[in-house]
C-alpha cells in the first residue's frame, strides 16, 4: 500500500525493532541496506545453502539485528517469518527458492527508496502510531491476521479488539482508516469468521489476492485453482 500510493508525507511504523530499522536504513542510506543483502547472499550461494541459511539464523537468534532478518526474510520458507512466543526465537527453515541475486535486489531498493522518500519511519506500538493521526488522515492497518497468523511475526499477543477501539477512537477523531484482514480461502469456499464491531465500518469489499504463496510451496507442480485468496478490506467512510 505504502509503495503504491507513494504519499508525498506520511508516517509508517512497527513495534519490531530489527524491521523497522530495515525501513530507516533504506530510507537514510538505501546503499548500506543493499551491502547487507549482498553480504548474506555471497554466504549463502558459496556453499551448502541450508547449512549457511541455519548459519545466518543461528546469528539473528543469538542478536536479532536489521541485516540478518532482511536477507532471512527472502529466503525463509513461504517468506513467512516466524517467531517463538517464549524467547523470540526465529523457527522457519530455509525455502526452496533460490534468493533473488543482489542486482535484481538493489533495484527493488532503489524503487522503495524514490518510492518512500516522503515517509517517516517510527519505531511505535500501533496504538501509538493512530494516536498521531489528525482530522483528514487516512491510517492503512494490516495487522496480523487472526485466522492464519496467530503464530506468525511475533504475533501471539496481539488482539484484534484493541485494534478496533484503536480504529473507533480514530473515526470519532474525523480520521479515515482502512484495514486489511481476513477475507476468503479455499477459492472462496472457506470465509474467515471475525467479531467486527457493529457500526464501525462503512464499507467491506474483498480483494483477490491470487493463489496462496504458502500453498505455492507445500503443493510444488499442482494448478492450485482451489487454494486462492481473498483480503476483506475495511472501511470507516
Amino acid at each position: 500500500m505504502l509503495g503504491t500510493l507513494a504519499p508525498k508525507r506520511a508516517i509508517a511504523s512497527d513495534a519490531f525493532k530489527p524491521l523497522i530499522e530495515i525501513w530507516q536504513s533504506l530510507h537514510a542510506n538505501p546503499q548500506v541496506v543493499k551491502r547487507w543483502y549482498e553480504s548474506n547472499w555471497q554466504i549463502a550461494t558459496s556453499g551448502d545453502k541450508v547449512a549457511a541459511y541455519e548459519g545466518i539464523k543461528a546469528s539473528y537468534n543469538a542478536c536479532p539485528n536489521a541485516a540478518d532478518l532482511l536477507f532471512l526474510s527472502r529466503s525463509c520458507y513461504g517468506g513467512v517469518v516466524r517467531f517463538r512466543q517464549a524467547d523470540g526465537y526465529m523457527s522457519t527453515p530455509c525455502g526452496p527458492h533460490t534468493p533473488i541475486p543482489p542486482e535484481s535486489f538493489a533495484k527493488r531498493v532503489d524503487e522503495w527508496h524514490r518510492r518512500t522518500r516522503g515517509t517517516e519511519f517510527k519505531r511505535l506500538d500501533y496504538r501509538e502510531a493512530m494516536a498521531l493521526a489528525k482530522r483528514g488522515d487516512l491510517v492503512y492497518c494490516d495487522p496480523p491476521y487472526s485466522d492464519s497468523q496467530a503464530i506468525l511475526y511475533g504475533a501471539q499477543a496481539f488482539e484484534l479488539a484493541d485494534l478496533f477501539a484503536a480504529i473507533h477512537e480514530c473515526k470519532r477523531r474525523g480520521v479515515f482508516v482502512v484495514l486489511s484482514i481476513d477475507g476468503t480461502k479455499k477459492s472462496g469456499s472457506h470465509v474467515c469468521e471475525l467479531q467486527i464491531p457493529d457500526g464501525l465500518f462503512e464499507r467491506e469489499a474483498f480483494v483477490n489476492c491470487g493463489r496462496s504463496m504458502l500453498r505455492r510451496f507445500q503443493m510444488a507442480g499442482q494448478t492450485l485453482e482451489t487454494e486462492i485468496v481473498s483480503d476483506r478490506l475495511l472501511l470507516t467512510y
